[in-house]
Formats: structure tokens, C-alpha cells, sequence
């Protein structure tokens, strides 16, 4: 970085992607699939950090198998820095981890927190403002975190509730008080977010000192902070076991529960930078190419009377007669038919398949 700032970027990596079967399966989730471009979602996170972060400083967490994907995806990232969590416990441990790798050799470097599987339109202004941030989280005792200002009232995400008073400025980007984290609201709590122009969606992407951090986690999740001591100390002694052990005892929670709701003086700066999370198949009806009657298509479609149709089938024709507002996605092995409102429901069908014994299609 020009400012001088040792600046890390830990890329999570281990959610389970299951919104996007039959595509995305346990070994193949969404973050190792080429959803949005010809490459995979973690190599566009990969590179488009790469102008501020090099690669030596690029970090990913996520499972053993995965990992080894990670290394073969991610070849310029050395192979030690595809960090492996021993049990899968969510992001506050994954979180305390990475984090602890870091401190071991800075405590006042910076830690970017960047998801594996979202989409960012506009890269220059993403650098522009992860820069800010990491200057904001060079400079003071804060939490940073990046807020999205809301288009329509979702029941999706989380929001973040923040004050439009006494903004703070770090190379000439604003930066907000963050008055509390709210979960997934109603529709009703959404619509009042909405209009009172003081909530932004939760992005999921958070910068601190990796002392801050530790420190942060001593006042405000005294649960948590035994187990920082004992990361550090299991790091020292580099024992696997150690690791193991801890993984199997501390609380499974995401880093908002954890720690971000309950921290004071965060601050928050707009992610105006095109960011989605890309949540589910509907999501990329406006990614992918359209055809004259707006069907989303990855492979060959003709289409009668038919129209907002989106079509994953590639290498084959798929022909639409009559029909509007689904989701056509063909594997090898399966094929998923769907109205695009109810593409959330996708889960059901996997709690089914576990269910029924069918679990070669997990």
C-alpha cells in the first residue's frame, strides 16, 4: 500500500454453497464455481486484491478439502497461507484463527476480512475504499466494515444502523458510527429501514488491527478471548492437536454475533462499489447474457412465448415453450426445474435428498 500499512486480506472460504445445487455440491461449492465470469468466484476475489494486497499477504480459511482445491486455484498464494480449520464453527473461530496467524507476525498489521463468493462490479472503487478502510483501521481503535446502501426492502440480509453525524474522514472517504447490527428483519422492519436512510445492508466484510482485534475481544466477548490465548499459544508451539482441541470446544457463532454486535466504536464506510453476494440462481439474471426475451442463459436456448427465464445448460440446446419466471439448471446427474421466487427454497430440496438417502446428489 502507498500509505505504508501492512495490509493482510483473509478470504473465507469455507461456507457450503448449497443455494446453487445441483451446480454447487459439497466438494464444489459455490466459491470454487465460475458463476459470475469464466473464472471461479475465490479467483476473482483472489485478484481483485491483488493491486493492494500481494499475494504473500492474501490469506484463505476453510476446511482441509477444500484447501487443497484452494491451493490448486490459487497457485500464485503460497501454500501455507491456505490456512485449515480443523471443524467447521463458523466465522468467529475461523476469524480468531486467521487473525492469530497474522498478530504472530504484526500485531498492528491490518486485516482485511473479504468473503470468497461475492461479486464487485466497480474494482477501482473497491480498491479506492478498501484503502480507506485500511487507513481508518491503521488509525484508530475501531472495527471497520463496509455498508450497502439498500435498494429494496430485503428480508435477507442483515443491516447495519448508523448514524449520519460527525463522519470521520480517512483519505477523504467518510466513514460513519455504527449504532448497532440488526439481524434479518420482518418486511415491515425492512420497509421502515429502508426509508429512513440510516440502515445499510450488512456486506460482510470487516478491517482491523489484529491487536484491536484481540483487544476487542477481551472487553466486549470475554467468552472468546481464552480461546485467542490459546490459538496463539498452539500457534507458538505449532501443534496441530492443540488447534484440534480448541475447534472442539469453543462456541460455533459468525463473527457478528460474536463479536460485532456487541463492540463499541465501529465504523462503518459505503460499499458503493456494485457489491452483491450473490445469494441465489435468481441473482444472475442480470449477470448473464439475455436473450431478446430476457432468459438469462449459460448454453444454446430458443424460446416461444416464453420470457425471465434463467437457463444453466451448456453444450445443449434447451428449448422453452410457454413459460416465464423459472429456473432450468442442468448437471449430469440432475436436473432442477423452479419458479425464480422460490429459489431460497432450494435447501428443501437438499434436506429432502438427506432425508430419503440420496446422498450422492449432497
Amino acid at each position: 500500500m502507498s500509505s505504508g500499512i501492512d495490509l493482510y486480506a483473509v478470504i473465507m472460504a469455507g461456507g457450503s454453497g448449497t443455494r446453487f445445487w445441483p451446480l454447487s455440491r459439497k466438494r464444489t461449492p459455490k466459491q470454487f464455481l465460475p458463476i459470475t465470469t469464466e473464472r471461479t468466484m475465490i479467483e476473482e476475489t483472489f485478484r481483485r486484491v491483488l493491486p493492494l494486497v500481494p499475494a504473500r499477504r492474501v490469506y484463505t480459511i476453510a476446511s482441509a478439502a477444500q484447501s487443497r482445491t484452494i491451493r490448486r486455484l490459487l497457485p500464485k498464494m503460497p501454500g501455507s497461507n491456505a490456512l485449515v480449520e480443523p471443524r467447521a464453527r463458523n466465522t468467529a473461530p475461523s476469524l480468531i484463527l486467521a487473525t492469530a496467524h497474522i498478530y504472530r507476525r504484526n500485531p498492528d498489521a491490518v486485516v482485511a476480512v473479504l468473503a470468497s463468493d461475492h461479486l464487485i462490479t466497480n474494482e477501482p472503487l473497491f480498491l479506492k475504499k478498501l484503502e480507506a478502510a485500511a487507513v481508518a483501521a491503521a488509525r484508530t481503535e475501531s472495527l471497520v466494515t463496509f455498508g450497502v446502501k439498500p435498494t429494496f426492502p430485503s428480508t435477507g440480509y442483515g443491516y447495519i444502523h448508523f448514524s449520519k453525524d460527525g463522519a470521520r474522514r480517512f483519505t477523504g472517504e467518510p466513514f460513519y458510527s455504527v449504532r448497532s447490527f440488526r439481524e434479518k428483519p420482518s418486511l415491515e422492519k425492512a420497509e421502515e429501514f429502508l426509508k429512513s436512510g440510516v440502515y445499510a445492508w450488512n456486506s460482510g466484510m470487516f478491517l482491523w488491527r489484529a491487536s484491536v482485534f484481540a483487544r476487542a475481544l477481551e472487553r466486549y466477548s470475554p467468552e472468546y478471548f481464552p480461546y485467542w490465548r490459546r490459538t496463539l499459544e498452539a500457534l507458538e508451539k505449532r501443534t496441530r492437536t492443540g488447534l484440534t482441541e480448541i475447534f472442539d470446544e469453543i462456541p460455533a457463532l459468525s463473527i457478528d454475533y460474536a463479536l460485532m454486535e456487541k463492540a463499541e466504536g465501529t465504523i462503518v464506510c459505503a460499499g458503493d462499489f456494485g457489491w452483491s453476494d450473490v445469494g441465489a440462481w435468481s441473482a444472475l439474471g442480470d449477470l448473464w447474457t439475455r436473450d431478446e426475451n430476457n432468459n438469462a442463459r449459460r448454453g444454446d436456448v430458443v424460446s416461444v412465448d416464453a420470457s425471465e427465464n434463467i437457463i444453466h445448460n451448456p453444450g445443449k440446446l434447451t428449448a422453452l415453450l410457454g413459460v416465464d419466471g423459472l429456473i432450468v439448471v442442468q448437471t449430469k446427474d440432475a436436473l432442477l426445474v423452479g419458479r425464480k421466487d422460490r429459489d431460497q427454497d432450494v435447501k428443501k430440496i437438499l434436506e429432502l435428498l438427506e432425508k430419503t438417502g440420496k446422498k450422492e446428489y449432497l
